[in-house]
């Protein structure tokens, strides 16, 4: 029980650090660029220090996977500076929306029909953040935002066909491929502003780099599902941080579409619990009977 509650906080630590990355997106002067690189320079230093062999592992599913990873990031980045934070989390977390509609096609699973309930939900939602008086800057911020999902989504196929042991060396490698694209966008820079210096090296030790640690060392000690609704306080939280430190209030449309996303993606984590369960429970049956 001492494990379960430590894998609890540490799943909550892990997706309130992450909670708190657009609020500082928000206040770092750098262009999206500029500040992808100096966090991700950041976030490779302390993967790269605290796991050393563990974090240089490597096979041909660990670059691919690290392509997408560095696509992720780069692409909220861009969306959180174009549309408002809540619109680029929420629509970030679109994401196994995605994976509900590829997975059956790419690692042939059985598409269920919760599956089908949840893509509808989502769709409603989705509709929230692409209607009402919108900005050129939002519809654009927007569709990056819907991007980085289907990155996100692409991500977390190619992790699961991948071993769990280069996980850590995907997202290192991955932030070692941003800074590479991004690297270009310092050039042009003449100084860094000690203010931007502070919030992205934050950003790049602990709402990246720690943090992940935190999660991954928290995920084997609570079920998947645990862990999946605690890191919904993310896209909750996310938007929160922002108004407090930035001002930035969202439309109506986003939080009700965000509140409807969230219900889609909670709706689907508890089912399939509840149905792994049952099905855990027959199997037991079905050995007893047969020992």
């Amino acid at each position: 029980m001492e494990k379960h509650r430590k894998g609890l906080l540490l799943i909550f630590l892990a997706a309130l650090l992450w909670s708190t990355g657009g609020v500082f997106i928000k206040l770092i002067s750098l262009n999206p660029f500029q500040l992808s690189f100096f966090r991700s320079l950041f976030s490779a230093l302390t993967i790269g220090l605290l796991l050393r062999k563990k974090a240089i592992i490597f096979n041909s599913m660990t670059f691919f996977n690290a392509i997408l990873y560095a696509a992720i990031l780069i692409l909220f980045v861009l969306a959180a500076k174009t549309t408002t934070i809540a619109n680029a989390i929420f629509l970030q977390y679109t994401a196994p929306i995605f994976v509900f509609i590829f997975e059956p096609i790419i690692l042939k699973t059985k598409f269920e029909k919760t599956n089908l309930i949840t893509i509808i939900i989502a769709v409603i939602g989705l509709t929230l953040f692409f209607s009402g008086d919108l900005k050129p800057g939002d519809i654009s911020g927007n569709i990056i935002a819907v991007l980085s999902g289907i990155a996100f989504a692409a991500f977390l196929i190619g992790m699961r066909k991948n071993k769990p042991e280069y996980q850590f060396a995907t997202i290192f490698y991955g932030n070692i491929f941003i800074g590479i694209i991004c690297f270009y966008s310092i050039i042009s820079l003449d100084f860094l502003d000690f203010n931007d210096f502070l919030m992205v090296s934050y950003l790049g030790i602990f709402q990246i780099g720690l943090a992940y640690i935190i999660f991954s060392i928290g995920l084997k000690l609570v079920s998947a599902t645990e862990a999946s609704l605690i890191s919904m306080i993310e896209p909750v939280l996310n938007p929160v941080w922002t108004y407090f430190g930035y001002g930035e209030i969202p439309s109506i449309n986003s939080i009700i579409g965000g509140i409807i996303l969230m219900l889609g993606l909670g709706y689907k984590t508890i089912t399939a619990d509840r149905k792994r369960n049952i099905s855990n429970i027959d199997s037991s049956r079905f050995s007893s009977k047969n020992s």
